[in-house]
């Protein structure tokens, strides 16, 4: 879904809103489909053999890079415009590093949810989507990003997150609301998709 941007200073090909890219294309559908081949493949192998395990913002960002190394020079770092999409504002530019240090130091002071039962993970679970959702530090990427992040996170907690699981547009109608201020949607969203892992 389009982001709502000034196309001239959003780092598109001019006259476009198609991203610059390391393959040079300026087509929105051909740029899809490379995106689409790549960027599944890369969080498989994350998702296999993840290489960053700090969960934080660092973390966050080096799963970005991973997923969007071989299409954007930029990616893995944080935007340097503002962003809004379907009505929602996202965090501004110059506030997004300190944002995200108060979202990834509170999951520091929750554990990364270890130790939670179900009922309470969901609860936090949700909490910390809505907050990354909010932040949405990247040009384009931020779910993919956030639905690797939160995989791994609840896998070290010690649940397994499917997010293949979950209704793509009810997920999305949650989001919509959870931003409005009304999470119990998310939170029963989520609840389809998560449960503990076997021993």
């Amino acid at each position: 879904m389009p982001y709502t941007v000034d196309a001239a200073t959003s780092g598109c090909y001019e006259g476009t809103t198609v991203l610059i890219n390391k393959f040079g294309l300026r087509d929105a559908e051909a740029l899809a489909e490379v995106e689409a081949a790549v960027v599944p493949a890369k969080a498989a192998m994350w998702e296999a053999k993840p290489l960053c395990e700090t969960f934080d913002f660092a973390h966050y960002k080096a799963i970005h890079r991973w997923l969007f190394e071989d299409l954007y020079e930029w990616a893995g770092e944080v935007r340097t415009i503002d962003l809004s999409k379907k009505g929602t504002m996202f965090c501004p530019v110059g506030e997004i590093n300190r944002v995200a240090q108060a979202i990834f130091s509170r999951l520091k002071a929750e554990k990364f949810l270890v130790g939670l039962e179900k009922p309470e993970l969901l609860l936090q679970l949700t909490d910390f989507y809505q907050r990354t959702n909010e932040l949405h530090p990247f040009r384009e990427g931020n779910g993919r990003t956030q639905r690797v992040f939160l995989s791994q996170l609840c896998r070290h907690a010690g649940y397994h997150l499917d997010f293949s699981q979950l209704d793509t547009d009810l997920l999305m109608i949650a989001t919509i609301q959870a931003s409005q201020g009304m999470d119990m949607l998310l939170r029963q969203v989520l609840e389809q998709g998560i449960e503990a892992e076997m021993d």
